[in-house]
C-alpha cells in the first residue's frame, strides 16, 4: 500500500511519517469489506487520484470529478451515523438535502417567514412633549400624543385600568412609599442629633442627605421582605398568577411555542447537557409537539463552531429531536443576546403564539414549561411571566453560599417584588415565557441617542422590553411560586464581579430611559431601582469618606460656635454615642431581619427543612452566611463604585460570556483585582487611627473586610472547600440533598461527556469535515482578488499549520467549504502539509 504522496523529502531533513491511504480510510465511516476494496483499488494510483477515487466510489457519482470531495457528504454523515446509532437514518432526510445546485445541505432551522420587527427612536424630551400637548390643547389640533409605537392593533380587548388588580396595586404602593418615607424622617431625624453639630454643617447636611437616600433603599428592601415573608405564611396572595389555570387546561394545537437558547462561546458540552435534560422532561410531559427548541449562536470561536454543530447532531439523533431541535450560528452578531432574539422574531416569530428564553445554564422542567403556556391562556392580557430560577450545581465554596442564600432569601423577595408589583413586575431576561405578536411590535429596541459613554446599542435589554410591553398595555408577571426553574451562579467573586460591571453600565444606560415617553410609572421606578442596585456602592464609599472627613475636622480644625450671622447662642459639639448605638441598631436590623425571618419560615415547614440539612445546620449555615456577606460587602462597595465612574468615565467594556464551569481564584489574579482595595483599606485605617484611635472600631468592618479581600477571594473559590462543607451538610440546599429529576440528569450527562471536534478535526476527520461542510454554503463564483487572498491563507495554513491562523482565518476556513475541502484534501495528499495536521486526531 503506497502513501498518497510518494515525493521524498529533501535528505537533510528528517522524512515525516508517512500519509497512508489506509490511514484515511481507516477514519471512514465503512465495513471491512469496503475498506480492503477501495485500498486494493488505490494502491497504484497517486495521491490526488486516489483520493479523488474514494470519494467518487462514496458518492456513486461514477467519472464524475470529485478533487475536493464534497460530492461525498451526504453519504459519509450517512454511513456514520448508522455506524454509530446502529439504527436507519430516516430522521437525517429531514436534516440532509440537496439544494437547487445539487449540492448537499445540512438544514438546521425550519423555512423562513419573515415579519417585521422594527425600533422606533427614543422620545426622552419631557419639555418637548410638554410643548406639543399645549399646542394640541390651545389650538385644537387634532389627534392626540403619538405613542412610541404608533401601531396599536394588538392591544388587548379592555384597557388594563379596569383590571382588578390595578386597584389593589395602587394601594400596596401607596403603603409601600409611606412606610419607607416615615421611617426614612425618623431615621434622619435621629442621625441629626448624633452629628456634632446637629446637621448645620455643610459637612453634615451632605452626609445627612446621602444618609437618607440609604436609609430609604435599605427600607425599600426590608419591607419588601417582610410582605413577602407575609405572603409565603399565608400560602397565597389572591392575585397571584400562578392561581389562574387549571392545572389539567389543555394547550391549543396553535398555541405554540419556541424554547430560545441564546448562546455564545459557552462550555458546549454544558449547554447541550441542559437542553437535553429540559427537552426529555418536556418529552414526558406528552405535550412536546407545542413546542420547538432554537439553539441560537452568536459564538466567534472555531473550535466552539465546530462542538456546537456535531453536538446539535447528536442531540437530535439520540433523541429523535429532527424537526423539535433547530441550530443557527449567525454570522453577522449585532446587539448581542437581544439582537439574537429580534432576529428570530423576524424569521420565525410569526409561526409560534409564544417564546420562552433560556440563558446558555438554564434548566427548566416539562411542567414548568407547560404550566407556563397554560397561564399564558388563561390570561390573554399577560405580555410576560417571569418564573424565579432556583441556583443549583456549583461545588465552590462560593458559588454554595450564593445558593444557599438565594435558596433561603429569595424566595422572600420574590413574593415581595410580587405583592407591590403584580402585573408590573420585573423580567429578568431569561427562564420566562413572552407573547411574541406584541413583543414584536413594541420591543425592537432602538438605540439610545447621543456620544457619551452610555448611549448607542442598549445592553440590559430585558427591563426595557418589560417597560415597552407594560406601556401598550400587556401585563408582567412574577411566577413567584412556580418550581421547575434552575439557573447556575457565578463560581467565585471575581467572576461575579465581572458579571456585575456589565450590569451597572447596562442599567445606568438605561435610566437614561426614564422619561422616556409611554412608560409606565411603575417602571419607570424599576429603572430607579437598577440604577440604585448601583449607585448606592458608591453612596456608601462617599458617606464612609465624609465621616471620616468630618472627623478629621472635628480633630484637626478648632470648634466653631456661631455658624450664622448674629447668631446669639453657640451651638456646641455634641457626640452621643447611645444614639449612634441604637441607629446602628435599627439599620442592621433592617438589614438582618429578612435573614431571620427567611430561616423562621423554614423552620415552621420541616417538610422543606430536610433539604438543608436539618434545622441545626440551616442555622449555622445562615449565620455563617451572614457573616460572609457582611465581609464582602465592603469589597464589593469598592468594585460597584469603580463600575459606576468606570461607566460614567467610557472606559471600555469587554462582554464576554461568564465562565459556566467551578473555575477558581489564584493568587496572582486575586493580588492584581484586589491589590489596591487592600491599600485603600491599610491607608485607611491608618488615617483613622491616627485622628481618634476609637473610631477605629466603627470603620474595622469596612476597612478589616478590604485587608482580608485577597484570601477570601481565593479561598472562597476552591472547590475543595465547598465539597467539605457539603460532607458536613453546610450550605446545602434541596436541590443537592433531594435533586430534582432534570438536575440529575444533566449533572450524569455532564459527567459522562466526552470530547467534541474542533477546528483541527474540522479540516483532517473526514466524518467532521463532511459535517462542516454541509452547514456551508459553497460559493464557486467570487472576485479573483478575493480568490487570491484564500489562496494565500490556504498555503500558509497547510505550511504552517492550525496553530499559525487566528480566530477570523479559521472562520474564514469554515465558513467556507470550498476552501475548506481544499484544505482537507492537501492535508491529506501533500508531504509538505505541517506536522500539527497529522498528529492523531479525537474521535469524531
Amino acid at each position: 500500500m503506497q502513501s498518497f504522496d510518494t515525493a521524498a523529502p529533501p535528505a537533510n531533513t528528517p522524512p515525516d511519517p508517512p500519509v497512508r491511504a489506509i490511514d484515511y480510510l481507516a477514519r471512514l465511516p465503512l465495513d471491512e469489506e469496503q475498506r480492503r476494496t477501495l485500498a486494493c483499488e488505490t494502491a497504484d494510483l497517486g495521491p490526488e487520484q486516489g483520493f479523488e477515487h474514494i470519494h467518487r466510489v462514496l458518492a456513486n457519482r461514477g467519472d464524475t470529478p470529485a478533487a475536493d470531495g464534497l460530492c461525498s457528504v451526504q453519504p459519509r454523515l450517512r454511513r456514520h451515523w448508522a455506524q454509530r446509532h446502529q439504527r436507519g437514518d430516516a430522521g437525517l432526510e429531514l436534516a440532509l438535502q440537496e439544494d437547487v445546485h445539487g449540492h448537499s445541505r445540512l438544514v438546521t432551522m425550519p423555512p423562513l417567514a419573515r415579519a417585521s420587527m422594527t425600533p422606533v427612536p427614543w422620545n426622552t424630551n419631557v419639555l418637548g412633549r410638554w410643548v406639543k400637548a399645549l399646542r394640541t390643547r390651545w389650538f385644537g389640533q387634532r389627534g392626540r400624543l403619538a405613542s412610541r409605537h404608533p401601531d396599536s392593533k394588538d392591544q388587548p380587548d379592555q384597557p388594563e385600568r379596569e383590571v382588578h388588580w390595578l386597584a389593589a396595586s395602587r394601594l400596596r404602593r401607596l403603603f409601600l412609599v409611606s412606610l419607607v418615607l416615615g421611617q426614612t424622617w425618623l431615621a434622619s431625624y435621629f442621625m441629626t442629633a448624633i452629628l456634632p453639630y446637629h446637621g448645620n454643617h455643610w459637612l453634615e447636611m451632605i452626609i445627612l442627605a446621602i444618609y437618607a437616600v440609604l436609609f430609604a433603599w435599605v427600607g425599600t428592601g426590608f419591607w419588601t421582605a417582610l410582605m413577602g415573608f407575609w405572603v409565603l405564611v399565608r400560602g397565597r396572595d389572591r392575585f397571584s398568577i400562578s392561581a389562574t389555570a387549571a392545572p389539567d387546561l389543555l394547550i391549543p394545537v396553535g398555541a405554540r411555542t419556541g424554547i430560545l437558547v441564546p448562546i455564545c462561546n459557552e462550555d458546549v458540552g454544558r449547554v447541550f447537557a441542559g437542553i437535553r435534560a429540559t427537552y426529555d422532561s418536556l418529552a414526558r410531559t406528552g405535550s412536546l409537539d407545542r413546542f420547538a427548541f432554537f439553539i441560537l449562536s452568536d459564538s466567534s470561536e472555531a473550535d466552539t463552531r465546530v462542538a456546537e454543530l456535531e453536538a446539535w447532531l447528536q442531540l437530535c439523533r439520540e433523541v429523535n429531536g429532527f424537526g423539535h431541535i433547530f441550530y443557527r450560528r449567525r454570522t453577522n452578531r449585532i446587539r448581542r443576546k437581544s439582537g439574537n432574539v429580534a432576529d428570530w422574531c423576524r424569521r420565525w416569530g410569526s409561526l409560534y403564539r409564544y417564546m420562552i428564553v433560556l440563558d446558555a445554564d438554564s434548566v427548566m422542567s416539562g411542567a414548568c414549561l407547560k404550566r407556563l403556556v397554560q397561564l399564558m391562556e388563561a390570561n390573554p392580557k399577560a405580555g410576560i411571566i417571569q418564573t424565579a430560577p432556583r441556583a443549583a450545581g456549583r461545588e465552590t465554596l462560593y458559588a454554595r453560599i450564593q445558593q444557599m442564600a438565594t435558596r433561603v432569601y429569595g424566595p422572600l423577595f420574590t413574593a415581595g417584588l410580587h405583592y407591590w408589583q403584580l402585573g408590573e413586575s420585573h423580567y429578568w431576561g431569561h427562564n420566562a415565557i413572552l407573547r411574541v405578536a406584541p413583543f414584536m411590535r413594541h420591543c425592537a429596541l432602538g438605540k439610545i441617542s447621543g456620544s457619551g459613554p452610555l448611549a448607542g446599542e442598549i445592553l440590559s435589554h430585558d427591563f426595557v422590553e418589560a417597560a415597552l410591553m407594560r406601556a401598550k398595555g400587556w401585563s408582567v408577571w412574577i411566577a413567584y411560586d412556580l418550581p421547575g426553574s434552575f439557573e447556575e451562579m457565578p463560581p467565585s467573586l471575581l467572576d461575579e464581579l465581572k458579571r456585575d460591571r456589565r450590569w451597572c453600565q447596562g442599567n445606568l444606560q438605561n435610566f437614561q430611559l426614564f422619561t422616556a415617553q409611554g412608560l409606565h410609572p411603575a417602571h419607570r421606578a424599576v429603572f430607579m431601582t437598577g440604577v440604585m442596585a448601583y449607585l448606592s456602592a458608591p453612596l456608601w464609599f462617599l458617606f464612609l469618606v465624609l465621616s471620616t472627613a468630618l472627623l478629621a475636622i472635628n480633630v484637626l480644625a478648632e470648634p466653631v460656635y456661631f455658624h450664622e450671622p448674629n447668631q446669639l447662642f453657640p451651638l456646641w459639639p455634641q457626640w452621643h454615642p447611645e444614639w449612634a448605638i441604637r441607629l446602628f441598631g435599627a439599620t442592621a436590623t433592617l438589614l438582618f431581619l429578612p435573614k431571620l425571618l427567611a430561616a423562621l419560615l423554614l423552620l415552621i415547614r420541616p417538610a422543606e427543612l430536610r433539604g438543608f440539612g436539618g434545622p441545626l445546620r440551616m442555622l449555622v449555615s445562615v449565620f455563617l452566611e451572614t457573616a460572609f456577606s457582611a465581609l464582602l460587602a465592603p469589597i464589593r462597595m469598592l468594585f460597584h463604585t469603580k463600575f459606576v465612574a468606570g461607566a460614567l468615565l467610557g472606559w471600555k467594556l469587554v462582554w464576554k460570556s461568564p465562565p459556566r464551569g467551578d473555575t477558581e481564584t489564584g493568587w496572582g489574579e486575586a493580588l492584581s483585582k484586589h491589590g489596591g482595595g487592600t491599600a485603600v483599606g491599610v491607608v485607611w485605617a491608618a488615617g483613622v487611627y491616627w485622628l481618634q484611635p476609637d473610631f477605629l472600631w466603627w470603620l474595622a468592618p469596612v476597612v478589616g473586610s478590604l485587608m482580608l479581600a485577597i484570601p477570601l477571594s481565593v479561598w472562597s473559590s476552591r472547590v475543595s472547600l465547598g465539597r467539605r462543607f457539603r460532607q458536613a451538610r453546610l450550605f446545602l440546599i434541596p436541590e443537592e440533598s433531594m435533586p430534582p429529576r432534570e438536575l440529575r440528569w444533566l449533572w450524569t450527562a455532564v459527567k459522562k461527556q466526552k470530547p467534541l471536534p474542533g477546528f483541527r478535526e474540522a479540516v483532517v476527520d473526514p466524518v467532521v469535515h463532511a459535517l462542516v461542510s454541509a452547514h456551508g454554503i459553497p460559493r464557486p463564483r467570487r472576485p479573483q482578488a478575493l480568490i487570491e487572498q484564500r489562496q494565500q491563507l490556504l498555503d500558509r495554513a497547510l505550511h504552517e499549520g492550525p496553530a499559525s491562523l487566528s480566530e477570523a482565518s479559521r472562520n474564514i476556513v469554515l465558513g467556507d467549504p470550498l476552501l475548506l475541502s481544499q484544505l482537507h484534501r492537501r492535508v491529506w495528499t501533500a508531504n509538505a502539509a505541517h506536522p500539527d495536521w497529522r498528529a492523531p486526531c479525537g474521535p469524531a
